[in-house]
């Protein structure tokens, strides 16, 4: 893959993830400077390499659950090679947390509740024996959920999530689970983003949030982690 069809790629993801619909060669051709023939050939090479799909004829193009998982583990990368600002709304979450230090608890609700009204997905931590979950209200308004098949696959995958965490424990500080990779419903459209963090209940207490796949990656990835270390640093 060239650096053109990178950036091209990663600009499909980013302007689907804001608008909720299929990304057309014009709108790309203005952002790169060159022409919409230019860009449709690059689009067909990445629809070639799986990495972006056409749903309808003459329609933009949609980014795959592949090269979802290609631009998660460039910004994984480049998120550990690069040190993170604390921009606002990484600060809101620690402002909030600073407040139940001393309830473990209330600490990690408000944690979820944050990353709930920051990233406007389902968001989910444990505590204890308990999955603790919040926003639900926000996931089944997505676009991509207002089918019921993906309605169904999604709560399937709520149902089954405490226990497959106590089974699976994800091991890695950030977990990032795209469509078909997730254990339950994999065929939900949603993404679970997970971090890991020790708490006064287990050395494997969890944070995240599930949401569509048509995620801003590089900011919840970069919440969803900050939460984690923030809870670890504050309980």
């Amino acid at each position: 893959m060239t650096d053109r069809q990178m950036k091209i790629l990663a600009a499909i993801i980013e302007e689907y993830a804001e608008v909720a619909s299929p990304v057309g060669s014009v709108t790309l051709a203005k952002l790169f400077g060159v022409s919409s023939a230019t860009i449709r050939s690059e689009m067909a090479r990445l629809e070639e390499m799986e990495l972006i799909a056409q749903p309808h004829t003459s329609a933009g193009r949609i980014p795959t659950d592949k090269g979802y998982r290609m631009y998660v583990n460039i910004i994984t990368e480049n998120q550990a090679l690069v040190p993170q600002e604390l921009d606002r709304s990484a600060r809101t979450i620690e402002s909030r947390l600073t407040n139940h230090g001393n309830h473990a608890d209330r600490a990690i609700r408000s944690a979820v509740d944050s990353l709930v009204d920051l990233t406007q997905n389902l968001g989910i931590a444990t505590i204890g024996d308990q999955l603790y979950m919040s926003g639900i209200g926000n996931l089944f308004s997505q676009p991509e959920f207002m089918q019921g098949q993906h309605t169904q696959a999604v709560a399937r995958l709520i149902d089954n999530l405490q226990p497959w965490l106590r089974e699976a424990a994800p091991n890695e500080p950030l977990s990032v689970y795209i469509g078909a990779e997730n254990p339950i419903g994999k065929s939900s459209g949603a993404s679970l983003i997970i971090s890991r963090f020790r708490s006064p209940y287990s050395d494997n207490s969890y944070i995240g949030v599930l949401g569509p796949t048509r995620q801003s990656y590089g900011k919840v990835m970069r919440l969803v982690r900050h939460a984690g270390a923030m809870l670890e640093e504050v309980l």
